[in-house]
């Protein structure tokens, strides 16, 4: 399923939006280690999909 994740703030808000469920899935791991892995697979999902966006253009 794709979705569309419109942030404000760019490519710098959705890496730290990453940051952050990797964060919560550290502290979930021993309590909740099923939620944990999911939101490690969203945070990966996530940090493809950055990768997979062309450089930003640079006007000279």
């Amino acid at each position: 399923m794709a979705a569309l994740l419109r942030l404000p703030g760019g490519a710098q808000d959705a890496s730290e939006l990453v940051e952050a469920l990797l964060i919560a899935a550290q502290a979930r791991e021993t309590t909740a280690p099923d939620l944990a892995a999911r939101w490690r697979r969203i945070a990966n999902d996530i940090g493809d999909a950055l990768d997979a966006l062309p450089p930003p253009r640079q006007d000279t």
